[in-house]
């Protein structure tokens, strides 16, 4: 199965790496697209309902990022401060 990364920060991406999350080379999409996430292993910190129930597992490294900071691009150092442990679920539509 395909992994992908929704994401458009390339600390968060290195950080997915470092705690072995993902291999380093996997492909990232800055959008989730119904056609992007479906029938693959999507690692994000967040994606909505109606695209996780698509994807065949989601993955999730949750970021609890304190209100003045968020909007920034953070450092790698601030990602793995902020991040959560990683969670995997499965997802479908009733």
């Amino acid at each position: 199965m395909e992994t992908i990364i929704v994401t458009r920060h390339e600390s968060y991406v290195s950080h997915l790496v470092n705690i072995g999350v993902i291999e380093p080379g996997c492909r990232v999409v800055a959008h989730a697209t119904p056609d992007a996430v479906a029938g693959k292993h999507v690692v994000t910190s967040g994606l909505p309902l109606h695209l996780a129930a698509l994807a065949a597992k989601l993955t999730t490294v949750g970021l609890f990022v304190p209100a003045e900071l968020r909007g920034k691009e953070l450092s790698l150092e601030e990602v793995a401060q902020y991040a959560q442990p990683p969670a995997s679920y499965i997802v479908r539509t009733a």
